[in-house]
């Protein structure tokens, strides 16, 4: 296993300062122009939907563009774009799109623009973050290889202006599930003329809001699409601030200058229900919360001895006090791979000792890897310190030095897209913490997205494949490849 399991998140707390049905009340303004100002931080990179993710961007890109489904506050899909989906066999797809849909620049919403967007998105060429959901298609294998001679997958052909054809290579029960998610979504025409660098700093999408303006490091505005044909924001757009830490962000909420966060800071737990009173709510969210150990780092590569290490390490933890201690009670020990929400969740999982607090058995496994070959060295895991993880990585650390006797410690970033961009470009030298936020309720979303890679994985997603956005620090991809991490 590269990937110690430390807890799953079921109660992610929103902190809103207020709204109604008749429109939003926000630091500027109320009634339905109200601009609602909520937290952020800065993005990976430029806002492209298949090279997007991870939650600082991921949430961004969901408000600008919409895809053949949206997703119900349950996690259900209904139809968007779509008029139809249609199939007999969840292999062979017949979509049919409405056809008064437009992207932000007046342009409408065909068929081609689907098609060429998931090209894109699947071609090794434009080595895109979210490429493996295309991966089912037909024809994927022939673009996305080292060395590939296509750039179009043979599972997807436009039959007019507002219908094209998928073809799977095998039967997929979750694909259909999974055509509201971030990289299904259509790219315009000025897309492709421009460039995903021009196109990621000012982009045109065919969503609820249009995307007005970044300050990097600072701010990201967007307004609602008064033409768009969803249904419409009851507020007049959303301004994400970022923030260096939850801290500071929960400090403007309770100023009345910032009007929604959607994760207390581990340190107003105690206090956030009493001091907000009705404004505070908590919901299950689908989200985990791990840290991975590269199978490159020397002592945990993929043999006897990795092995042992990493259970070891994973049964030097005591998640309940870690969640007791820090969390407050907010979080569940984490007994199995998905989150409690998701459909299928099964707590006696063959196995699931290894995550389970045991001193002596993570001493005995320990030593068994010393005879195999001495440990040298120290164990680190990295953190992005605007993500409020010091606490709860220190306390894993320390858990890890006293009960195995080594040397254990946090290694600091200052934020989410230093230790991204270290973990995209596989130059991190440590172990790293991740979590994930499901992107829709099945359980392969995060088996798959997290702990398959390579060649397996699509021999995985064309077999079965089953597999949600939801508090902010996380929205959305294991931490060296993932679909939406947080």
């Amino acid at each position: 296993m590269a990937r110690a399991i430390l807890a799953v998140t079921v109660a992610a707390s929103l902190a809103v300062s207020g709204c109604s049905m008749e429109g939003a009340k926000g630091q500027y303004g109320s009634g339905p122009d109200a601009v609602i100002r909520v937290n952020g931080g800065e993005p990976q990179s430029g806002l492209v939907p298949t090279d997007t993710n991870e939650n600082m961007g991921g949430r961004v890109v969901d408000t600008l563009f919409t895809g053949l489904y949206s997703y119900k506050a349950d996690g259900s899909p209904e139809l968007a774009n779509a008029e139809s989906v249609e199939t007999n066999d969840n292999k062979h797809f017949v979509v049919k799109l409405k056809r008064d849909w437009t992207f932000h620049d007046g342009t409408p919403v065909k068929a081609s623009n689907y098609v060429r967007a998931w090209n894109f998105g699947a071609s090794i060429e434009n080595l895109q973050k979210q490429q493996s959901f295309f991966a089912p298609i037909a024809g994927f294998e022939e673009v996305s290889e080292k060395g590939a001679t296509k750039s179009e997958m043979s599972g997807l052909r436009v039959v007019d202006d507002y219908t094209f054809t998928i073809d799977l290579t095998a039967p997929n029960i979750d694909f259909k599930l999974a055509l509201g998610f971030t990289p299904f979504v259509p790219l315009p025409d000025v897309f492709f003329t421009e460039g995903k660098e021009k196109f990621g700093q000012n982009p045109v999408g065919n969503g609820p809001y249009r995307f007005k303006q970044w300050r990097h490091n600072v701010q990201l505005d967007v307004v609602r699409n008064e033409d768009y044909k969803g249904p419409k924001p009851k507020n007049g757009g959303l301004a994400f601030i970022m923030y260096e830490g939850y801290d500071a962000a929960y400090t403007d909420l309770m100023s009345d200058n910032l009007d929604a966060l959607d994760t207390i800071p581990n340190s107003a737990l105690r206090s956030f229900q009493k001091t907000l009173g009705k404004r505070a709510i908590t919901k299950p969210t689908a989200q985990t919360q791990s840290f991975v150990i590269p199978q490159f780092l020397d002592h945990f590569h993929s043999d006897e001895e990795g092995r042992l290490r990493r259970q070891a390490i994973s049964m030097s933890i005591n998640r309940q006090q870690i969640i007791d201690v820090v969390f407050q009670g907010f979080k569940y020990p984490s007994v199995e791979f998905t989150a409690r929400s998701v459909p299928g969740w099964n707590a006696d999982i063959p196995g699931n000792e290894t995550v389970k607090y045991n001193p002596e058995l993570a001493k005995q496994r320990w030593e068994e890897a010393n005879r195999i070959r001495p440990w040298s060295g120290a164990f680190q895991i990295a953190y992005n310190s605007d993500g409020d993880h010091k606490q709860w990585i220190d306390a894993v650390t320390n858990q890890i030095r006293n009960t195995l006797g080594i040397e254990a410690s946090s290694k600091p970033y200052a934020t989410f897209k230093q230790i991204r961009d270290e973990l995209t470009k596989r130059t991190l030298t440590s172990a790293g913490r991740n979590g994930w936020q499901g992107d829709y309720p099945t359980q392969l979303n995060f088996l798959e997205s997290n702990y398959v890679t390579g060649e397996v994985r699509t021999t995985a997603t064309t077999a079965v494949r089953s597999s949600t956005p939801g508090s902010p620090e996380p929205s959305r991809r294991s931490t060296l490849r993932s679909p939406r991490s947080w």
